[in-house]
């Protein structure tokens, strides 16, 4: 069978083992299906998944343009702590900033090579931690804006890192962490406006399970700008990645815009 469309990241459901979905516009692939099968991947092209126009993606599946002009894709996307709405101060648009800014945030602290620090909007739990390809997440504190999540996070990586080591995660070579341990060691360095909201912040620990039946030894990452065409056998998906038999993985989210023929 063949499945052809825009690439946009897998969709997950929470399960045990968690399950994958590749969604087109008028198709969807459960890929969790395909464990164990050949699946061949071919770049056919662009599509900007704000304007459509087959333009080069730039960068979060935007074009050049849309990425420095739509809301979606502002500084505080990526830096929190730069939101402005709970102060009714726009940056693309007020409206937008406001839905998105001005309601419950998580920080979070998971474990997916070795521990980090991050933050998700509450409804994006268990989400994020599934995308970030975490094996154990726990909340660290809810808080009611993007704002504050921010600068808790800026004052925590002073302490914890903020990034995943990717190539661990895939490998499945993740520290031996006591989550909850380490929250309470972290609730020391919060900032002071935001220590009330970790005393209402129920304490967690998730564990996450996800499909794969057998990590690599060693990865290649597949690059479809200078590789268009690839075929081998599904291994395993943790995080936002396909991992082939062979070694080679794929970051479905890196290529958000690419237009794709898949064949199963």
């Amino acid at each position: 069978m063949q499945y052809e469309g825009v690439l946009t990241k897998m969709q997950t459901e929470l399960g045990s083992p968690i399950q994958y979905y590749l969604v087109f516009d008028d198709s969807f692939l459960h890929v969790n299906q395909l464990l164990g099968k050949e699946f061949e991947i071919n770049f056919m092209g662009f599509s900007c998944t704000n304007c459509s126009k087959k333009k080069k993606i730039y960068r979060m599946g935007y074009c050049y343009d849309c990425f420095y002009s739509i809301p979606s894709a502002g500084d505080w996307i990526m830096r929190p702590e730069l939101s402005t709405a709970h102060l009714g101060v726009a940056d693309r648009d007020l409206a937008y900033e406001q839905k998105v800014q001005l309601q419950p945030h998580v920080v979070y602290l998971a474990s997916s090579s070795d521990m980090k620090v991050g933050v998700t909007r509450k409804t994006q739990v268990p989400t994020r931690w599934i995308d970030q390809g975490a094996s154990f997440a726990t909340p660290l504190v809810e808080v009611p804006n993007r704002y504050l999540a921010g600068i808790t996070e800026v004052a925590l990586k002073q302490h914890f890192s903020d990034k995943i080591n990717w190539k661990k995660m895939l490998l499945n070579d993740v520290a031996p962490i006591d989550l909850l341990a380490r929250r309470n060691e972290a609730s020391w360095n919060l900032p002071d406006e935001v220590m009330p909201f970790f005393e209402t912040t129920v304490e967690k620990l998730y564990t996450l399970d996800y499909p794969v039946l057998e990590y690599p030894k060693k990865i290649s990452s597949l690059n479809l700008a200078t590789t268009p065409s690839y075929s081998g056998k599904l291994s395993g998906i943790k995080g936002q990645y396909l991992i082939f038999e062979d070694g080679t993985v794929f970051n479905v989210r890196s290529y958000e815009g690419f237009v794709v023929r898949i064949s199963v």
